[in-house]
């Protein structure tokens, strides 16, 4: 593998991978046809209702309907073909799986998609899923004969691999069902592990060593594992979640999440399907718990793009894509909650995770999380700010607070087959190490399970069973209040115009680029708001006493180095010589 991939880097750029090399259980291209698994204009007349229970009005507005027009994927995945022949396939079978339907997906380059295949995560597709685990009874009968008649049976949940019931009778979870259509009920599409299909991916490339390192597997052969915990982690959510409290008995959230009924959080779809009031079918019965298929998320940027580039295509709902975008500021802004307190001459803010995984999660290149501070004095005069960002240059100053995100790079080992320098990278399809991933991690956290996951925490510390993170602000002296703003972002420029400048292949980029200049330029999110009246300061006072004296100078010694501490006196980040001269400098004895 080693020397194939540095020849093949030389001379063509990418590495002769083949679709072999993406061979996922499940599904494959044949097993069905557009004749059976429909596309969504068949489901629409019946399932538009006029409530908040119209499940193709939510639907089509959201990101699931919307991935085959979604620019930010594409262009993502015209970069990764560059570096790795093929690898679009693999993407495909989750963002655009009706390819796999039509047979369009073997063109990994996607040049081929139609109409069909544009229909995104449809509703047809989700509901013929088969549970690739059958349960003796539980799992409808019929999914013995169809799962023994795979050649390749999926034994975990994850990497798209997905079964589709080849005859493409619909699914469901209701027993009380009262279709026009036949129905086989489903307890599948209650769990999490049928969101786990898409939301926990490894790169098939590669393969975990015993060291705990990855290493790239053998050119035009499938991988030796189909477990995505001995991949490398492209994503982790469905892990996270599997890990989290949320999975192992639910959290009372208080409503937070859940919509109407229990308070009790547990599943996936608790969250990103809220049970409203509602119907639907058209025609059919009012419940009081139908599961809204709004499938909010964190895509308001992605949206904003699709809508505009969209707009005059007679297939896409741009009322339900302005309801989708609001649905997900909601989204957002339950997720993550803030406390702030003065600590000394610091200010202490605590940002706390209320989601059922990591916050930022997901597909992890550009998406970020960070705290904005804002000081004033007595006369309300800004007197100091923490992690401003410009807006018209579209940038945050990265140096002065903290931010939540994952950084994957390339290892020594890497960097010799491929030829690209080691370290971080935005090569992310040839990643095989995470260089950082300080993302705040959910309820039911434990650093061992994490890890064995493929979800550690890198270039940070969180103790067992926490789920928040504490960052120290240096206070100036004549600050009278401060404000606080948790901030979220998933287009920032530089990963923006890495993609513009990374494509080579076709105008992917370029529209990508376009569409973000022309939106709102990938603007952050407040998630959540907090504000603080502040005592009046005595720089050098660490510990609050009144007095700077030997006990601050022993808590800034043993912080020394930190990054994260209320001894950094001067608010550059770093314990270091300056916060030694300050407090020496203000010694009251």
């Amino acid at each position: 593998m080693l020397a194939l991939s540095i020849v093949a880097i030389a001379l063509f750029g990418s590495i002769p991978m083949t679709l072999e090399d993406f061979h996922v259980p499940g599904t494959q291209v044949g097993d069905t046809t557009p004749n059976e698994i429909f596309d969504s204009h068949s489901c629409m007349n019946c399932h538009t209702t006029v409530d908040a229970g119209s499940p193709y009005d939510a639907w089509s507005g959201s990101l699931m309907a919307l991935g085959g027009r979604d620019p930010l994927f594409l262009a993502q995945m015209t970069t990764a073909n560059q570096d790795v022949d093929n690898v679009g396939y693999y993407c495909m079978r989750c963002h655009i799986p009706g390819s796999v339907v039509s047979g369009h997906a073997l063109n990994a380059s996607g040049s081929t998609l139609d109409s069909y295949d544009r229909d995104g995560v449809s509703c047809h597709f989700c509901h013929s899923m088969v549970d690739p685990i059958f349960k003796p009874g539980i799992s409808p009968a019929s999914d013995e004969g169809i799962l023994a008649s795979l050649d390749d049976k999926p034994n975990y949940f994850g990497n798209a691999a997905f079964v589709l019931d080849p005859s493409g009778e619909r699914r469901g979870p209701r027993i009380d069902h009262q279709a026009f259509h036949t129905v086989t009920v489903s307890p599948f599409h209650n769990s999490g592990d049928f969101c786990g299909t898409c939301h926990d991916v490894g790169n098939l490339a590669t393969t975990k060593q015993r060291n705990g390192t990855y290493r790239y597997n053998a050119l035009a052969t499938s991988s030796p594992t189909t477990d995505p915990w001995q991949q490398f982690p492209l994503e982790r959510t469905y892990t996270e979640w599997k890990l989290s409290a949320f999975a192992n008995g639910g959290v009372d959230m208080g409503g937070r999440f859940g919509g109407v009924g229990s308070p009790i959080v547990s599943t996936c779809q608790d969250c990103h399907m809220p049970r409203v009031a509602g119907s639907s079918c058209f025609a059919g019965p009012d419940r009081p718990d139908v599961a809204q298929h709004s499938f909010a998320g964190s895509a308001v940027g992605v949206l904003k793009m699709i809508a505009l580039n969209s707009i005059n295509d007679p297939d896409v709902n741009q009322g339900a894509i302005d309801t989708a975008i609001n649905k997900s500021i909601d989204m957002l802004q339950r997720a993550a909650s803030m406390e702030l307190m003065q600590v000394g001459q610091s200010l202490r803010v605590r940002v706390i995770n209320e989601s059922g995984h990591k916050i930022p999660t997901g597909h992890i290149e550009g998406r970020r999380i960070w705290v904005n501070v804002r000081m004033f004095n007595a006369k309300g005069a800004l007197v100091r700010e923490y992690g401003h960002y410009d807006d018209l240059t579209a940038t945050l100053d990265e140096a002065s607070t903290e931010i939540y995100e994952m950084h994957v790079g390339l290892s020594t080992f890497a960097s010799k087959a491929t030829g690209l320098p080691a370290g971080p990278t935005g090569h992310m399809a040839l990643a095989d190490t995470i260089e950082k991933d300080n993302r705040i991690p959910p309820r039911g956290f434990t650093n061992a399970a994490f890890e064995a996951g493929g979800a550690p925490v890198v270039e940070h510390v969180y103790a067992d069973g926490q789920y928040w993170d504490d960052s120290y602000f240096a206070l100036v002296q004549n600050t009278a209040r401060v404000e606080a703003t948790v901030l979220y972002q998933n287009l920032p420029r530089a990963y923006i115009e890495h993609l513009r400048d990374a494509n080579v292949t076709d105008n992917t980029g370029a529209t990508l680029w376009s569409l973000w200049n022309a939106t709102d330029r990938g603007a952050p999110i407040p998630m959540t708001t907090a504000a603080l009246k502040v005592a009046p300061v005595l720089l050098g006072d660490i510990d609050g006493n009144g007095a700077v004296d030997a006990q601050d100078l022993t808590e800034l010694l043993n912080a020394w180095g930190s990054h994260d501490s209320p001894a950094d006196l001067n608010g550059d980040r770093t314990v270091d010589a300056q916060d030694l001269a300050h407090l020496l400098a203000r010694w009251t004895g």
